[in-house]
């Protein structure tokens, strides 16, 4: 069988190209003929993962020659960080669709979709796919609404290898630019951070370079002038480098997704930083702490970091 996999792909963000790699490595083991990510740094991800790769908007003739498209995993089909977004995941279904390929949706989380147009493409072509798995039980739930069946698994995440280090006296933060994650937010953070771990050594997580970098540096600066010198800011970091420092911390204090996953599977104590709904799922499916991005305390939420064992 030849497979297509679209997905955000090539884009420099660790959980995405830790899920290309899991899928990846699955579809060898099953004795796949072939494997074309869809990737926006096509020659990058062939040499990353070991499969073809193709370009976003050059995805058809690849489509043309494969058997079965895999759309997914991560948050695809979703309209809150963009309409275009969804519409161009949309695209490369319905493409697959119209020519007669199959079609699996694996381990997604659907939603929100808040437009009209998107929830009404997204559900039909939902609706002709061969085979769709959920990562969580809202997005089971908003399919079971519309009146399509779903499996319901894990992040394909869950499904790395990671050691349980748990080095004592290593703290992670992992942070990204968002609305909301303003200069006030990093400050009452930052007071936090002090009051609860200024004899620990700080490391501030940067999971995609051109999203997270400027924040994760301001936030560094931001704990200097507050005396906290014993903190530096980790960038270009490898899936392994990822996996490797999340799973060596004692403590983590993360705002994307994966970092939160990486931290439950190596038996990390996480805290998490709620700036999206996904986020708000996994902290409560594994009664995290977490932290609103308008909460005007976080003391609450440090102390029951402190307390999980």
């Amino acid at each position: 069988m030849k497979y297509v996999v679209s997905g955000y792909i090539g884009f420099d963000n660790f959980g995405d190209e830790a899920i290309a790699h899991v899928l990846s490595q699955k579809l060898k083991s099953l004795g796949a003929e072939k494997i074309t990510l869809i990737s926006s740094n096509p020659e990058k991800t062939s040499e990353l993962h070991g499969v073809c790769s193709c370009g976003m908007l050059n995805f058809l003739p690849a489509l043309m020659e494969s058997d079965v498209l895999i759309s997914g995993g991560g948050s695809l089909l979703q309209d809150v960080t963009s309409l275009k977004s969804l519409l161009y995941y949309l695209c490369v279904i319905y493409a697959a669709l119209i020519s007669g390929k199959e079609v699996q949706i694996y381990a997604q989380g659907i939603g929100p979709i808040k437009s009209t147009i998107g929830r009404v493409l997204t559900r039909f072509a939902l609706s002709k796919v061969r085979k769709i798995s959920v990562r969580d039980k809202k997005s089971q739930e908003l399919l079971a609404n519309w009146g399509i069946a779903s499996e319901l698994v894990k992040d394909p995440i869950f499904e790395l290898e990671l050691p349980q280090k748990n080095s004592k006296g290593i703290v992670g933060i992992q942070l990204r630019k968002f609305q909301g994650i303003n200069e006030e937010f990093l400050e009452r953070l930052a007071e936090n951070v002090g009051k609860n771990f200024s004899d620990k050594k700080i490391q501030i997580i940067s999971l995609q370079d051109s999203i997270d970098l400027e924040i994760c540096e301001q936030f560094a600066l931001i704990l200097k002038d507050k005396g906290i010198k014993n903190a530096e800011v980790l960038s270009e970091l490898s899936l392994r480098g990822v996996t490797e420092t999340i799973s060596n911390l004692e403590y983590l204090i993360s705002m994307r997704f994966h970092a939160i996953v990486v931290g439950i599977v190596s038996g990390v104590r996480t805290l998490a930083i709620n700036y999206d709904p996904k986020v708000e799922k996994v902290a409560q499916e594994y009664n995290l702490p977490m932290i609103k991005i308008n909460d005007n305390d976080f003391a609450k939420q440090f102390d029951s970091l402190l307390r999980l064992t």
